[in-house]
């Protein structure tokens, strides 16, 4: 299998959705779209609203409340009485640290419970658990097994992280034909993810036949949700064509966007927008400079940019410099 398709994008975390880290030259050039499937795993945030079984239960209804305490005693109460609900909830509560110390050993064993208990969420989440080793030893076999439990339920996170099992050979057998499969049914169900890890799989012709309309169908899709690492690759291929009619105008929105969330290849290729005028935007080396400086300062390499930018007066070179602190410093206190 090709390397790159193992390397790390994105880190999922408990419900936190993908957070594209995308460092391409930015040069106006098709850059390896999407070569890169996430590697985790995606879970519920334990803070979120749970599946409730029954509208009005009580534990529940103290957790949406933020009575955390309450919902606690509440659902070990149901647990004992075999409730396999109950028991999420009490891991839940345990893992998010709410009300409580986190103590995701406790919550582990939770899960477990309700897992066996048959509980989808719970299988999900220990999975996770058992694939990063967190409050239980790391074992991606035993996580396999649990998010094949829950795909054959229909659930599209588990159908996902089976995939990205399948395609690595971890915990499962190498296989980019069932990745592929498990992938696209978390794509379908709406996983944006999943949808920008099936634009790569067709990009690539990894588990499926290289397709560049389906590459691009997938990675719109994607960036639709909001996804930011899409939504670049996404102006990328409009940028260039890629599977699909090539619209400056349309991509440059996307970029910008993901420029101004701090995605350093945006930030390079609005560089060059700015520098050379296109996409119906004039040509401003200021802006040009401003963005190029930001993009530098986030790994993005380009010695023919550096060079304009060495080459401009030294009152509008200053000016660009003033203006990329002042946009990293604004970054700085959003966060």
């Amino acid at each position: 299998m090709n390397k790159a398709l193992l390397a790390l994008l994105v880190v999922v975390g408990a419900g936190a959705g993908a957070a594209g880290v995308l460092v391409a030259t930015g040069q106006l050039q098709m850059p390896d779209v999407a070569s890169v499937p996430s590697e985790v795993l995606t879970s519920p945030d334990p803070s979120a609203q749970p599946n409730r079984q029954v509208d009005d239960d009580a534990a529940y209804t103290a957790f949406d409340q933020g009575q955390y305490l309450t919902a606690l005693s509440l659902a070990e109460a149901r647990a004992a009485l075999g409730d396999p609900q109950a028991h999420t909830l009490v891991a839940r509560i345990y893992d998010g640290g709410l009300g409580v110390a986190k103590d995701e050993i406790t919550a582990a064993r939770w899960y477990a419970r309700a897992a066996e208990l048959g509980d989808v969420p719970a299988m999900l989440a220990f999975g996770n658990m058992l694939a990063e080793g967190r409050g239980v030893g790391k074992d991606r076999t035993a996580a396999a097994e649990m998010y094949e439990k829950a795909a054959a339920t229909g659930d599209p996170l588990a159908n996902y992280n089976l995939g990205l099992l399948f395609l690595k050979g971890d915990g499962k057998p190498e296989n980019a034909y069932r990745a592929a499969k498990h992938i696209q049914y978390a794509a379908e169900n709406n996983i944006a993810q999943a949808q920008y890890d099936l634009a790569a799989l067709y990009q690539k012709g990894v588990g499926v036949d290289s397709n560049a309309i389906e590459a691009a169908r997938w990675m719109s899709r994607a960036a639709n949700q909001g996804l930011l690492a899409a939504q670049y690759e996404y102006a990328v291929m409009l940028l260039r064509g890629f599977g699909l009619k090539d619209d400056e105008k349309k991509a440059i929105p996307l970029l910008q966007t993901a420029a101004e969330k701090g995605v350093a290849g945006a930030q390079n290729r609005l560089a060059w927008i700015h520098q050379e005028g296109a996409g119906g935007v004039s040509k401003n080396p200021a802006e040009a400079a401003k963005w190029r400086l930001i993009a530098k300062a986030g790994g993005v390499s380009d010695e023919k940019l550096d060079l304009l930018v060495d080459a401009m007066p030294e009152s509008e070179k200053k000016a660009a410099q003033k203006a990329a602190q002042e946009w990293q410093d604004k970054r700085l206190t959003l966060r």
